[in-house]
Formats: C-alpha cells, structure tokens, sequence
C-alpha cells in the first residue's frame, strides 16, 4: 500500500531479459534498510525488490516484471537512463498525505497537452475510454506514482495541475506531449462502481 507520494527519483541502470524482464534502478535510498522481498512503487507500478547493492556510493535495488505487466503498464517503454518516481511502502504511523494507492496499474494514459498556468503547469490527458467513469472532478488519481487532484474532466479527457514542487522533485518536471504515464484510479471509486453493478444500480 503507498500514498503516492514520492520520495526519489531513480534512475534505470540496466534492463535485461532473463524470463521476466529485470530492471535494476539507482536510488538515493539507503538500501541496507530495505529487504528482499520489499515492494517500492516504481513510476507506480508495486514491484518487489529481488536484489539490491552499492557500486562506487551508488546504491541499486532490482526488480522484476512479467510480460503481463509489461503489456499493462508503461514499463515495456523503459530504457537505460529513464527517471522513474520511487515511493516506499507505507508503515504503519505514517503520514497519509497523498491518498490510498495499491500499485496496481489500470491503464495507460496519453499526455495531450502542457501549458502554463501561473507558476504550475496545467497536464491533459487521455485516458482509456473504460476507465472514463472512475475519474472525477476533485477526485484522486495517481499518475506514474504520484497521487493528483483532478481539476477537470470532459469524457476521457482530463486536467490536473503540476505545481513546481511536484514538478521538481518527480518527473512530471520533464514529461513531454505524447509521453504514456501509468494511471490508477482512486480505490474508492473502483469499489463504489463495483458496489453499484451488484446492486443493479
């Protein structure tokens, strides 16, 4: 469980095949404090870390993905060199500050336009027509990791704003039109929409 809230920006080392597809990420995080077996949110996805280590003051941890998680996730774009949004997996006591994100991934969505307003910048996007009604005006979803508020929605289109902070210390700050970022829509609304199909509503 994360709060999709971001605490470094890693950055991928190496990828290579072997049966699943093996990601290894430089991170700031001090990995003698993280297990084997930990899941850490990786631009969203929940991964489990099956290595780890320290090369020159570098320290990496490794994950692993299947094709179906290459295939539902943006992860099969990944290639050397990309940032990617880390987040720990929430303790028990900590802050809540984002909202409840699981890591699992519903869909891909399309950034259609960057613009300024004042001093964020206003990102639309689109997103899968299936999941069109799980995303609302002042509702949460996380996007790559990162929990965002809503601010419009015209069918599957909608707008969030990236406020400086967020523009820095994520990569939101260098993402580009056309850039596919891993979406997933607020738990709640999934549960909500699931509760009124069993009732017929």
């Amino acid at each position: 469980m994360f709060t999709g809230i971001i605490t470094d920006v890693g950055v991928l080392r190496l990828r290579e095949q072997r049966g699943d597809t093996r990601f290894v990420i430089d991170t700031a995080y001090d990995v003698a404090r993280i297990d084997i077996g930990a899941s850490i949110a990786c631009s969203g996805v929940c991964l489990t870390v099956v290595d780890k280590g320290n090369e020159a003051g570098q320290n990496w941890f490794a994950v692993d993905a299947s094709a179906e998680t290459l295939a539902r996730t943006n992860l099969g774009d990944w290639q050397q060199g990309r940032r990617i949004n880390l987040e720990r997996a929430l303790k028990i006591g900590d802050e809540l500050g984002g909202h409840i994100v699981s890591g699992h991934v519903d869909g891909i969505a399309v950034i259609e336009d960057i613009r300024p307003e004042g001093s964020s910048l206003r990102y639309s996007f689109q997103a899968p027509a299936e999941l069109r009604g799980f995303i609302a005006e002042k509702g949460s979803v996380a996007l790559d990791g990162a929990s965002l508020t809503v601010n419009e929605v015209s069918d599957a289109r909608f707008g969030v704003n990236i406020i400086p902070h967020t523009q820095s210390e994520t990569t939101f700050g260098t993402m580009k039109i056309g850039d596919r970022v891993n979406l997933e829509v607020d738990t709640l609304a999934r549960y909500v929409a699931r509760l009124k199909q069993v009732e017929g509503l």
